[in-house]
C-alpha cells in the first residue's frame, strides 16, 4: 500500500513518517537547512505479514502545491497531519479538496503535536477536523492524537495502516504497463534510475519500453519494487526501474514523463474531460481560461475549451476539452487537477475521458454523444455506447490505446459485445447490414436511371451510398458483396448480377474490328479520329461506342481519346512495379517509364496519372510510388 501525506505546512507530515518509518524524508540540502520539505519524500516500512508499507511525503507550503501533487496522484491511502495547535488551515483545505478531486476515500488523521496543547485544545482541534471532513470521502475517517517527538499515539496508528494495508483490495493488472516518473537520479555503477508509482500493468527486468512521450526507446535492467530488488513490478507498487538504452540518457527525463510499455503509448495536446470546478472557487471558469493542468506528476499550462457553456461555475461540473502547450501521456480515465494561471489556488478537476478529441466540431450533438458514452462505469458498457454513438465505426486500435487494453483484453470486449469488425474497425450489427442494404439499393437506383451504363466505379459508389465510410473500410464491404455474389464488377465498374448492357448487332461488329487494332499497339492505342477514319465509321458514333464500352468495362479511358484493351493495363501496371522494384528508392519516372513502354513522353505521363487516378500508384513530387 501507498501512503502519501497531506496537510499544511509545519504540521509534522516529515516527522511523523520518520515515527512510522525511522526514515527522515528530507533528502536535499535546503530542507535540512530550512527545516521544511520542499520536494517529495520517500520511505518504506516492513508489515508482519511481509508486506512493504510505502510512504510519500509532500511539501505543505502553498507554493509548492505543483509537487504534492506529483506525489499525491497514485497514492492509496491519505494520511492527513493536522497540527492539534493550529487546527485545520489553507493547505489543510485545499490539499483536502486535492485528495478529493483525485477519487481518494480511504484515509486517516494524524492529529500531531498534543504535547504542546492542553486537552481541551485536543478535544477542540479533533472536533474541527471532523467538521471539515463533514461532506467529503474522507469523513468518518479515524482521527490519531499523538506527537511524533515523544512517540505517543504512533503506535496505534502504525497498527491501523497494518491493518488497512491487510485489507486493501487487490488492484488488477490490466492493461498495459505504465509508470508516472516523479524522480530521475544516477547512481554509479548502476546508470539511469527512475522512480515512480505504477498505474497499470506489470513489468519485467529485460522488457522492452518506451520512455514517453519522446518515444524513446529503454531496456529495464533493473528493479526495486516498494523498495526492495525484484524481478517485477506490478500495479500499485512504488517502482525503482534501472533503464538503459542505445539514444537514452539521463537527459531524456523529466518529472511527469511516463515509462510505458508500447501500446500505452500515445502522446497527445488535446484532453476530453469531465471536468469539476470546486464550490470554494473564488470565480466561474469562463471558456478558453488559462490553467495550470496536473495529471500523474506532470505539471503544464493549457487552456479549458468548455462544450456545453460558456461559463462554468463553482460547485458545477461540465464536459470541457483541455488544450495543452506541450505533449503529454494520458489515457482515459486518468484523474487530473487544475489551478488557476499563476498556480497559486487549486480551482478544479476531473478525469479524462478521451485522449484523442478532434479539434473541430467538439460541441456537435454527436460528439457530445460520444462523450456521453465515455462516462460509462465499464469499458463494455462504453464500447457498446459509442457504437450506437458512431455509425461510420469505431478505431478499435484508437479505443484499446485510450482505454489502455491490451490485445488479449480487447480481444475478450470484442466477443462480449454483439458487433462486426471490419479492418479493425467495428460497427454495430444492424449498422454494417443496413450500409450493405444501401450499396444493393443504390446500385438498382442508378441501373434505373441509366440503364445504358454499366454502373458506377467504386468511388462514385461509396458517395452514394455511405460517403463517411473510410475508402478502405468501404472497398472491402465491397469485396465480401462480390465475394457473396450480391454484386458484380467489370472493369472500374459495379452493379447488380441481374444488370447487363448488350451492343446493338451493328455495334457488335464494329466492336470486333475495332478490338485488335487496340491490341496491336497495346502501349500506343490509336486515337478515336484513327480509328473511325480506318474503319470509314462516324467519328462521333466512334466515340460514343468507345463511351458505351468503356462503362461495360471492355476498355479503359486512360487519356483524352485514348482507349486502352484490359490487358494492356495490366501489362503496363506490371512494367510500373518492375520499375518500382529496381530503384533503390522505390520511385516510377516519367522518363523510366517512358523509356521502357516506347512511347511519347506526354502519353507516358498521361498513363501513370491514369495509374494515380485508379489508385495503383500515389504522386510524390515528379515521381510516382506503387500504393
Amino acid at each position: 500500500m501507498i501512503v502519501g501525506t497531506a496537510g499544511h505546512i509545519d504540521h509534522g507530515k516529515t516527522s511523523l513518517v520518520k515515527a512510522l518509518t525511522g526514515v527522515d524524508t528530507d533528502r536535499l540540502k535546503e530542507e535540512k537547512a530550512r527545516g521544511i520539505t520542499l520536494d517529495l519524500g520517500y520511505a518504506y516500512t516492513p508489515l508482519p505479514d511481509g508486506e512493504v508499507l510505502g510512504f510519500i511525503d509532500v511539501p505543505g507550503h502553498e507554493k509548492l502545491v505543483h509537487n504534492m501533487l506529483a506525489g499525491a496522484t497514485g497514492i492509496d491511502f491519505v494520511l492527513l497531519a493536522v497540527a492539534a495547535d493550529d487546527g485545520p488551515m489553507p493547505q489543510t483545505r485545499e490539499h483536502l479538496a486535492i485528495l478529493d478531486l483525485l477519487g481518494l476515500s480511504r484515509g486517516a488523521v494524524a492529529l500531531t503535536k498534543v504535547d504542546l496543547v492542553p486537552e481541551e485544545r485536543v478535544a477542540q482541534a479533533q472536533a474541527e477536523v471532523e467538521s471539515l471532513l463533514r461532506g467529503t470521502p474522507l469523513e468518518g475517517s479515524p482521527i490519531f492524537p499523538l506527537s511524533a517527538v515523544s512517540g505517543a499515539g504512533v503506535e496505534p496508528l502504525r497498527h491501523y495502516l497494518a491493518e488497512a494495508a491487510s485489507a486493501l483490495p487487490i488492484r488488477p493488472e490490466a492493461g498495459n504497463f505504465r509508470l508516472a516518473v516523479d524522480r530521475c537520479f544516477t547512481l554509479a555503477g548502476t546508470g539511469t534510475v527512475v522512480t515512480g508509482t505504477v498505474f497499470s500493468g506489470t513489468v519485467r527486468v529485460g522488457d522492452q519500453l518506451l520512455l514517453s512521450p519522446a518515444g524513446i526507446a529503454v531496456r529495464v535492467r533493473g528493479i526495486h519494487a516498494q523498495n526492495r530488488q525484484s524481478e517485477i513490478g506490478m500495479t500499485g507498487q512504488r517502482c525503482a526501474l534501472n533503464l538503459a538504452g542505445t539514444d537514452f540518457d539521463k537527459q531524456d527525463v523529466r518529472r511527469g514523463d511516463w515509462v510505458l510499455a508500447e501500446p500505452a503509448h500515445g502522446p497527445t495536446q488535446r484532453l476530453d474531460v469531465r471536468l469539476h470546478l470546486l464550490a470554494g472557487a473564488d470565480k466561474p471558469l469562463r471558456h478558453w481560461s488559462p490553467v495550470h493542468f496536473h495529471l500523474g506528476a506532470v505539471d503544464v499550462m493549457a487552456r479549458v475549451a468548455l462544450l456545453e457553456h460558456d461559463v462554468l461555475e463553482p460547485g458545477a461540473s461540465g464536459l470541457a476539452q483541455i488544450v495543452l502547450d506541450r505533449t503529454i501521456g494520458a489515457l482515459r480515465s486518468d484523474r487530473f487537477i487544475i489551478r488557476d494561471q499563476s498556480a497559486s489556488r487549486t480551482v478544479g478537476g476531473g478525469r479524462v475521458l478521451d485522449p484523442f478529441p478532434p479539434e473541430r466540431k467538439r460541441r456537435t450533438p454527436e460528439r457530445l454523444a460520444v462523450l456521453a458514452a465515455l462516462e460509462r462505469p465499464t469499458v463494455h458498457a462504453v464500447l457498446q455506447g459509442m457504437l450506437e454513438a458512431t455509425p461510420t465505426g469505431i478505431d478499435l486500435n484508437r479505443f484499446a490505446l485510450s482505454c489502455n487494453l491490451s490485445p488479449v483484453e480487447l480481444e475478450a470486449l470484442c466477443r462480449d459485445v454483439p458487433l462486426v469488425v471490419v479492418d479493425r474497425t467495428a460497427f454495430p450489427i444492424q449498422v454494417w447490414e443496413s450500409l450493405r442494404q444501401a450499396v444493393l439499393e443504390r446500385l438498382a437506383e442508378a441501373h434505373k436511371l441509366s440503364p445504358d451504363m454499366l454502373g458506377p466505379d467504386a468511388n462514385r459508389l461509396r458517395k452514394l451510398a455511405a460517403p463517411r465510410l473510410a475508402r478502405a473500410i468501404f472497398g472491402s464491404m465491397l469485396g465480401t458483396l462480390r465475394d457473396e455474389g450480391r454484386i458484380m464488377q467489370s472493369g472500374p465498374w459495379l452493379h447488380l448480377p441481374e444488370h447487363r448492357i448488350t451492343l446493338s448487332p451493328v455495334d457488335q461488329i464494329v466492336w470486333h474490328k475495332v478490338a485488335p487494332l487496340l491490341l496491336d499497339q497495346p502501349f500506343q492505342p490509336p486515337r478515336v479520329r484513327d480509328l473511325a477514319n480506318t474503319l470509314q465509321v462516324d467519328e462521333t458514333r466512334m466515340r460514343l461506342l468507345l463511351q458505351q464500352l468503356a462503362a461495360m468495362g471492355e476498355v479503359y479511358r486512360v487519356a483524352h481519346d485514348h482507349y486502352f484493351m484490359p490487358q494492356s493495363v495490366e501489362q503496363l501496371a506490371t512494367i510500373a512495379r518492375e520499375i518500382a522494384a529496381n530503384q533503390p528508392d522505390d520511385k516510377i519516372t516519367a522518363a523510366l517509364f517512358r523509356n521502357r513502354i516506347g512511347t511519347g513522353r506526354k502519353l507516358a505521363i498521361q498513363i501513370l496519372e491514369f495509374f494515380d487516378a485508379s489508385a495503383i500508384t500515389r504522386r510524390a513530387g515528379d515521381a510516382h510510388h506503387l500504393r
